[in-house]
């Protein structure tokens, strides 16, 4: 309901744009639509128009009055040319809830006005632009008509333009399917069918000529009701021989279509050029549909066959081999090819054969080499050579196969089994399907199972890949006695090397249809050079020179759109990155620290607490010195983070004060405005070490979110280089995605590694990047008598308890013992702390049997002698309390 203060309110306009159409017919249709285009032939084209539509704010208040200025305009060589403008006056009944306004330009002799080239109309009210829209006009490049002759007859122009090779159908996502993924029906699956993709051929028949297509596929069910309509404007290339389109109609969910008899419809020019049938039921059938072409009813064309439209085998080698890269895979393809050729020509000359031949591989490598696109390569060549019955392929990991609870994986791997049939079955990191055997609530073992009894049936029509880590792929190998006998063919697809990284560039710069500046190539060489150098088993190889290319070109694209006159760019500026664009990348990458100011108040608290700690002269003196360096180098607006990395290793005994250092260090990172919050985060190896490859460095990942703008303090971090006895270490893959987030998010969070010395030396030097990420080494001594017995007296003070001479003279002499014959597990503070306890607690057991104590109430605890005579100097006492440990 509108009130009346927006009623009378005339400075908001009384409409809401809401579309501008283009169209070339004033044929009158159902409602009084018409036909909208984008795409028009010269020779068929008297007039266009174009119609805007405005919702009416006014709807149901008043009548009003409305001005609107039409305008078209030619574009030629990027500079616009009006055409035309028209303006109209109208009077808006308040009855109508949408306005309509049509206008026109052109000739009534067709052919004659209307020349081939880009134009747009744009619609003005009160001087104000509010839309504006595209259309293009075209013409044959030959057996043009002469528009002068008044006997010329307007011949069939759509045959002119392209000429139908091949319709195929297949089901996917919202997004799409890739082509080497999809599987061709005739039939379709009513509960598993979500989009119904439409996969057209046509032989461009205009080659000399950039040109657009415009295509309407309409689908309607058997009553002949629309369904659901896609319009596809296709930018045709010079000399580009084949145009291939998809269109999809449907829902995310199989929920949109019915059990029914459908039609697919292709118009162009608004003539109807192909009418493809298909059916969905309760099952799915492979297979290409019938294909009627108007002008032909009494002949069905069939679609091309796979076999027909495919590649070749020799085809599908020459790709195989233009791959970058891969010498020894392509090799092995190689070999292994001709084997199986062997073996066919000796089946045919009537040689017994015993067994099948083998198409099960196991494919080992890094993220990014190709393993997935060579696995499709591979489902062709065995369908060429009649060992899969199709070839395509379905990828699938763990999450795919392994269900919830008890019941749910077998149907899940068996479903994913079923969608492969006929092609190839292509497992990424299947070694996550196998974890230690003492894990009895992992479903995965069963998928393996059912895997290596898929594989024993020769005749299964199915090629198994599975791809993995080298180690890990050897635990998946043993985890199933059966498996290693169903895999025969092993390939190693090693990292790219910076030169073929670059070659992978240039492949990518072409895909996305954009090129790089001599400068600009030489810096994305530069940055995949240091990539490689740097590169841990999870560097991405192709996968990472895509994304950058990717990330450039969208750098590209935010410095086009904000320099101004975007209208003048060439195509050439539309497709070219500059040194500046790639540059931005790294600027993206190394984000700039916050501002912080240095905040005196937490500082001088910080340095308070860490002088108050007992002992730790030399580790004061360090971080007093790192206070003055950092405080020194603000001030001279050098850069922080560049003069040391602030990582720290913390190396001493149990109980010489090493967390406590670590918090204090998060608060003076805090105060000096390097940390911007200054937490601590800690955890150990249990923290960061999962079951099986995969978890591990999600959990690593965790972690270090946790611990941006603050510290990660891993205590015992020397367990994260011992090997368990248990099947599947990995230790090793939290240090290397810890590795990566300290590098990846450098001045983001520090991270504290803590434990005991000769352990720490060891986890040091276990992998090459700990040591150099590391600068800051702080060693913590064992605490001596004096020391232990200071620290007594505070832990004293804090209970509110005194020593009386005699008791501090016992203790002291005990402190001293302990000292001497101190081992590895000698505690330190964390020993004194559990003394402390200790004798607090016997005199509270000596004095609750004195009624006065109770009056004694708030005051202070006077520690006796006889409270600390329990601790004897008697070096077999001590041996066997050190046996009680951990009893």
């Amino acid at each position: 309901m509108t009130s009346s203060k927006e009623q009378s309110d005339t400075s908001l306009p009384p409409y809401k744009f809401k579309e501008l159409k283009v169209y070339n017919s004033t044929e009158y249709l159902w409602e009084n639509v018409k036909k909208y285009r984008q795409v028009f032939d010269r020779f068929e084209t008297a007039y266009i128009y174009t119609e805007l539509s405005l919702f009416n704010k006014r709807f149901d208040l008043e009548d009003w009055s409305l001005r609107v200025d039409l305008k078209c305009f030619s574009i030629d060589n990027q500079v616009r040319t009006e055409m035309c403008n028209l303006t109209i006056e109208k009077e808006v009944s308040k009855f109508d809830s949408v306005i309509y306004l049509r206008e026109g330009w052109g000739n009534q002799k067709r052919g004659t006005f209307w020349k081939r080239g880009t134009y747009f109309w744009e619609a003005y009210i009160d001087g104000q632009k509010i839309g504006s829209k595209y259309f293009y006009v075209i013409e044959p490049h030959d057996n043009m008509p002469d528009p002068l002759d008044d006997d010329w007859e307007i011949k069939e122009s759509v045959e002119k333009y392209i000429e139908p090779v091949s319709a195929r159908l297949y089901e996917g996502p919202y997004d799409d399917v890739t082509e080497d993924d999809r599987v061709y029906l005739r039939e379709f699956a009513v509960k598993e069918t979500r989009y119904i993709y439409l996969e057209l051929t046509f032989r461009n028949l205009q080659p000399d000529e950039e040109w657009h297509l415009e295509l309407f596929t309409k689908f309607h069910n058997q009553a002949r009701e629309l369904k659901g309509q896609v319009v596809r404007l296709h930018h045709v290339r010079k000399n580009q021989e084949l145009i291939k389109i998809t269109a999809g109609w449907g829902a995310a969910t199989p929920n949109l279509w019915r059990i029914n008899n459908y039609t697919a419809d292709i118009v162009f020019l608004d003539r109807l050029i192909a009418s493809i049938p298909f059916v969905v039921d309760d099952e799915a059938v492979p297979g290409s549909p019938a294909v009627y072409l108007p002008g032909k009813e009494n002949t069905m064309v069939l679609a091309p066959a796979a076999e027909e439209t495919d590649e070749s085998f020799d085809e599908i080698m020459a790709r195989l081999n233009a791959l970058t890269g891969l010498h020894e895979v392509k090799r092995q393809i190689r070999e292994h090819a001709v084997y199986i050729r062997f073996l066919q020509l000796r089946q045919k000359r009537g040689f017994d054969m015993d067994k099948g031949m083998d198409v099960h591989s196991i494919f080992i490598g890094n993220p990014g080499t190709g393993k997935t696109t060579v696995a499709r390569m591979m489902g062709k060549l065995y369908r060429k050579m009649g060992l899969l019955s199709s070839g395509h392929t379905v990828v699938a990991d763990r999450v795919d196969l392994v269900g919830e609870y008890i019941g749910q994986t077998a149907p899940k791997t068996r479903e994913v089994i079923e969608k492969a049939r006929g092609g190839v079955l292509f497992i990424d990191e299947a070694y996550a399907l196998a974890r230690s055997n003492d894990d009895g609530k992992d479903f995965g073992r069963e998928v393996i199972e059912i895997l290596v009894k898929e594989m024993s049936n020769g005749q299964g029509d199915l090629a198994v890949i599975v791809a993995g880590y080298p180690e890990e792929m050897k635990r998946f190998l043993d985890s199933n006695t059966g498996l290693k006998s169903r895999f025969k063919h092993n390939y190693d697809f090693r990292d790219f090397m910076p030169q073929e990284l670059s070659t992978i560039a240039d492949y990518a710069s072409d895909g996305l249809g954009v090129e790089l500046t001599l400068s600009a190539k030489a810096r994305i060489d530069e940055i995949i050079t240091r990539a490689f150098r740097t590169r841990d088993r999870t560097f991405g190889n192709a996968r990472y020179v895509h994304d950058l290319i990717e990330k450039a070109k969208v750098q590209m694209g935010l410095r086009l759109m904000n320099s101004g006159g975007v209208a003048k760019l060439t195509n050439q500026q539309l497709s070219t990155i500059e040194l500046e664009d790639v540059n931005k990348i790294e600027g993206i990458k190394k984000k700039e620290p916050p501002a912080i100011p240095v905040n005196d108040e937490l500082l001088a608290e910080a340095l308070a607490e860490l002088d108050a700690l007992t002992g730790m002269d030399n580790i004061k003196r360090q971080l007093h010195d790192l206070v003055s360096l950092v405080r020194y180098y603000r001030q001279i607006g050098r850069n922080v983070l560049n003069s040391f990395h602030l990582h720290a290793v913390l190396i001493g005994n149990p109980g010489t004060g090493k967390t406590t250092v670590a918090r204090i260090l998060a608060k003076l990172y805090n105060a000096l405005g390097i940390l911007e919050r200054g937490h601590i985060v800690e955890t150990d190896r249990q923290g960061m070490v999962a079951g099986y490859v995969g978890q591990t460095a999600e959990k690593t990942a965790k972690k270090v979110e946790e611990a941006i703008g603050g510290v990660l303090f891993i205590d015992e971090a020397y367990a994260l280089t011992q090997k368990s006895s248990q099947r599947g270490d990995f230790g090793d893959e939290a240090i290397q995605a810890l590795l990566k987030r300290m590098e990846d998010r450098r001045g983001e969070f520090f991270v504290c590694v803590a434990g005991y010395p000769d352990n720490m030396d060891v986890f040091l030097k276990a992998n090459p990047g700990l040591s150099s990420r590391f600068d800051k080494t702080l060693r913590f001594e064992d605490y001596n008598p004096e020391q232990l017995l200071e620290i007594a007296r505070r832990m004293m003070a804090e209970n509110g308890a005194q020593l009386t001479p005699a008791a501090e003279k016992h203790l002291a002499a005990y402190l001293r013992f302990l000292y001497k014959y101190r081992d590895a597990f000698f505690g330190n503070a964390r020993s004194v702390r559990k003394i402390v306890v200790d004798i607090i607690r016997r005199h509270d057991l000596r004095r609750s049997a004195d009624v006065a104590a109770i009056e004694d109430k708030g005051k202070t605890v006077r520690i006796l002698k006889a409270d600390v005579e329990h601790l004897k100097l008697d070096t077999k006492e001590l041996s066997i309390q050190r046996k009680r440990i951990g009893f």
